[in-house]
């Protein structure tokens, strides 16, 4: 099965982005339509034993993403659960669903009570969100306003986390298109683009800034979360193979040095608005997401360090203006 995306073709046709639909609906047709993943069967079962509602008025300022059980029901936590688990790695969250808490590698709930205070407010913009994972910040943006959060992710099993939620919902402005941002065309009418965490798996940074650069309308405003390194601003760090136990991580620069990039590359109003460095405690493995995590990644004689020996991860929150 390939989970239906026609609500967000039908929920954007009286808007600018209608007129990119065309070429959406080609990349979707090559990167998704027609690629099958091994594990379509068994998603697709746990996804269709998951009850369907049409809930409104559902609080989504909540740290968790709650999708609350209904008086009255009767379900088989059981199973639901087992159905839930199926989707495993959960990365984003935390969500409470149907009565479950679905506790994530990543209190995501932390990042977004960072970033949230110094973005323009959200009422009424149009926003897109890279590398939005399972949603989970698609539906805090709704929390905040957001008049459409259009999430661009291409890992199949974040798109079935995702829908899991929608099922329950009644018809929103949320959407996930399971692509990458570079099969996007130059939207130009975006009034605000999140890029979370993906700025150092690129191997091209330069060229995806100007990608993100082009989402945006005039006056637009870009919110950058990534890593970064002490240094000044002609500090980069280019890891020699893996940087945290990760083998596609491309570049890592000082905040000054990333300032410099964004400049370079035409956006104003550039500023660094918060620096914090990742914690066991916000990102970890739990019983939803059973990998190795940021404990196995760190120096075990110095949290200070990677394993590599490399500065521990540091993440930085950039603000700028097209």
């Amino acid at each position: 099965m390939t989970i239906s995306l026609d609500a967000f073709f039908s929920s954007t046709a009286d808007t600018p982005i209608a007129k990119f639909h065309a070429p959406l609906k080609m990349a979707l047709q090559e990167h998704y339509e027609a690629k099958i993943h091994g594990r379509t069967s068994e998603w697709d079962q746990a996804l269709a034993s998951l009850p369907v509602a049409n809930f409104e008025h559902i609080d989504l300022s909540q740290e968790r993403v709650t999708i609350p059980l209904p008086s009255g029901w009767q379900l088989d936590k059981q199973a639901l659960k087992e159905n839930l688990m199926a989707f495993k790695p959960w990365r984003k969250g935390p969500w409470h669903y149907l009565g479950i808490d679905i506790d994530t590698e990543w209190r995501s709930d932390w990042k977004w009570q960072r970033i949230a205070p110094h973005c323009t407010d959200l009422t009424g913009r149009n926003v897109l969100d890279i590398g939005t994972g399972n949603g989970y910040f698609l539906y805090r943006m709704l929390g905040a306003g957001a008049k459409l959060a259009l999430g661009i992710d291409p890992t199949r099993i974040f798109l079935y986390q995702f829908h899991a939620a929608q099922r329950l919902l009644a018809p929103n402005n949320a959407h996930l298109l399971p692509l990458r941002s570079e099969h996007l065309p130059a939207f130009g009418c975006f009034d605000t683009v999140f890029c979370l965490g993906v700025l150092y798996h690129r191997r091209s940074p330069i060229d995806h800034l100007q990608e993100l650069f082009s989402y945006l309308r005039p006056g637009g405003e870009l919110v950058l979360e990534t890593l970064v390194v002490p240094g000044d601003k002609y500090t980069i760090l280019v890891p020699a193979d893996r940087y945290a136990k990760m083998a596609n991580v491309w570049f890592l620069p000082s905040t000054e040095a990333l300032e410099n990039l964004l400049q370079r590359v035409g956006f104003q109003d550039v500023r660094t608005v918060d620096i914090n460095q990742t914690s066991v405690q916000e990102q970890q493995a739990t019983e939803w997401m059973t990998f190795h995590s940021l404990e196995q990644f760190l120096d075990p004689n110095n949290p200070e360090l990677t394993v590599e020996g490399y500065p521990a991860p540091l993440r930085a929150t950039l603000i700028a203006t097209k």
